[in-house]
């Protein structure tokens, strides 16, 4: 027999461990709609106060890929996420999306999965909306703005509409479930390669097995001691490395790569609007801390995609695509493409 929700929940209460083929089961159930708002509430809790282990997550995102709404990517050479898990409370301007611009100037196709800001001051979809891109596309259209543009942007809700059974439940609990890192692990369009930030140092390892697990080609998964989802500039920054099934955990510094340490203070903002300025400031390549971090994160990002052999080639091609013009070029072929594709949307209805 199937185990029920209330089995599932008695595990948690004595720190037990719920087996992938039980965790697959319980999550059709919450993806369906068929357990009660009640049971998800109190197995997300539980699972929470246990500590989800690296096979519940595991399983729990496989179901959540399973019930997902794909982009049909026949090639994922090179393709990449870029993509946190946000909860860090560090407020930073939207650093991985500045990142995608760079990255995709430099070599890489950069398939970016986001949403709406939920904990921080702009979330992707906010900010890559006020550039002037289209974000309401269909799959197909955004696999050919990947084949166009070498960027593909995925709006959550568009490509999870099971999620609608548990937002009202995440929405009343108010705080971090399974869910805030289920997001990053399942890309819509398969990227094999990510960049994923997290909240938690305990979630760089955690998080690199799960995408070991779920068959990842090369990942870098990014803490910064300053309690950052990003490759920081103010700290340390912790790597869970996954390249060729093999992991590696090291921990890397901005004086490695001929960087001055800034603090992350000088990276916060308060809305999407200056969001969107310190975007186009690093894509500009004005000098100062904004510039500095786009191009290290996006360094890693092409060393994630397997353009570079290592962060310090991905820096000095980040470098170059933004010293050359050719990021703010991106980003100005980005939304006009959405745009025309979301054009093209309205006139075929």
């Amino acid at each position: 027999m199937p185990i029920t929700p209330q089995e599932a929940l008695l595990r948690c209460i004595e720190h037990r461990e719920i087996f992938h083929d039980e965790m697959l089961h319980l999550f059709r159930q919450i993806m369906s709609g068929e357990m009660s708002p009640t049971m998800v509430a109190a197995l997300t809790m539980g699972l929470r106060v246990k500590k989800e282990t690296i096979g519940e997550i595991t399983a729990a995102a496989q179901v959540m890929r399973e019930f997902s709404t794909k982009v049909p990517m026949a090639d994922t050479t090179r393709l990449l996420d870029i993509v946190g898990t946000g909860g860090d409370g560090a407020n930073t301007f939207n650093i991985s999306s500045a990142s995608m611009f760079v990255a995709a100037a430099a070599g890489a196709r950069v398939a970016k999965h986001g949403g709406r800001s939920v904990s921080s001051s702009s979330g992707s979809a906010d900010v890559i909306e006020a550039l002037g891109a289209c974000i309401d596309l269909k799959p197909e259209q955004i696999a050919q703005s990947i084949a166009q543009t070498g960027i593909g942007f995925m709006f959550a809700p568009n490509h999870h509409a099971a999620m609608k059974h548990v937002a009202p439940v995440r929405r009343e609990l108010g705080v971090r479930s399974i869910f805030n890192i289920l997001g990053p692990l399942t890309n819509p369009a398969g990227a094999p390669n990510i960049l994923m930030g997290v909240f938690h140092p305990d979630l760089v390892g955690i998080q690199v097995r799960v995408l070991q697990r779920l068959g990842a080609q090369h990942a870098m998964v990014v803490w910064g001691r300053d309690n950052m989802d990003e490759v920081s500039l103010g700290a340390g920054t912790l790597v869970g490395e996954l390249v060729n099934g093999e992991i590696r955990e090291y921990e890397i510094h901005p004086e490695d790569f001929g960087m001055p340490m800034i603090s992350s203070r000088n990276l916060k903002v308060a809305d999407t609007a200056e969001s969107k300025l310190r975007v186009l400031e690093a894509l500009r390549g004005e000098p100062g801390p904004a510039t500095d971090i786009v191009a290290l994160n996006a360094g890693t990002a092409l060393y994630a995609a397997g353009v570079s052999a290592s962060i310090e080639e991905g820096l000095a091609k980040a470098r170059a695509a933004i010293a050359s013009g050719a990021a703010t070029a991106k980003l100005e072929q980005f939304v006009q493409v959405t745009r025309q594709l979301a054009g093209s949307q309205v006139g075929a209805r």
